[in-house]
């Protein structure tokens, strides 16, 4: 198998983008050698724990209603002709997701990191769920097969808060910058929402790769 890291936030409209653009290629191409993990990279690192209201995040980022507008029409469009729902009205905060990437590893843990990762771009970019809601993410754990019990005590403590701000300050200090970032058997950069079609050519590259020098692949 060949390892594919992501760096992604489950808060950023192009991470949604790009894994949905990336697993139409890996349903195209159902022999395809990847093994995936998900790796934390927080958008906003210094946003409060409780988060903040999401139109004055916007406005505040983009300087005003109408930058904020102008920012997310590429947003829906992609989204659009990527045939992804989104629902951006829905969206009432900005959450501050450490924790939600708590989630992710330990689901990673479980084999249930692509499940995981699915469910929170769809409770946020279509449901307009807080992700910064510790009810909200033990509830959308249990949806995506791990026990809600345990993972709620594991949300109330502070168990692996440390290592993951250390894990997205390693990205940063590697040369992350921006996210999705894609990071082929830990040697090939692939930044942003690639096309499935990208995704389809890469993958069938390596397969010929493989072919051609069995054994060598990692």
């Amino acid at each position: 198998m060949i390892r594919l890291d992501i760096f992604s936030d489950p808060i950023c409209p192009w991470c949604y983008i790009g894994k949905a653009r990336l697993q139409r290629a890996l349903e195209a191409r159902p022999n395809h050698p990847f093994l995936i993990h998900w790796h934390p990279f927080q958008l906003n690192p210094d946003m409060p724990a409780d988060g903040m209201d999401r139109r004055a995040y916007l406005e505040t980022k983009f300087g005003g209603k109408d930058g904020a507008i102008k920012a997310y029409m590429p947003v829906a469009q992609a989204a659009e002709d990527s045939g992804l729902e989104i629902n951006l009205e829905a969206i009432t905060r900005t959450p501050n997701t450490l924790n939600a990437h708590r989630l992710i590893h330990w689901a990673g843990l479980e084999e249930k990191q692509n499940a995981m990762v699915d469910r929170l771009f769809k409770a946020y970019f279509i449901e307009g769920k807080d992700l910064g809601d510790l009810e909200v993410l033990a509830d959308l754990a249990a949806e995506a097969g791990m026990e809600r019990d345990v993972t709620a005590r594991l949300l109330a403590s502070d168990a692996d808060r440390d290592d993951i701000s250390a894990r997205d300050a390693d990205a940063r200090a590697k040369g992350v910058n921006s996210v999705p970032t894609f990071v082929i058997s830990n040697q090939h950069v692939v930044p942003g929402a690639q096309p499935a079609d990208l995704w389809m050519r890469v993958i069938d590259e390596i397969l010929e790769q493989i072919d051609a020098a069995p054994g060598e692949a990692t």
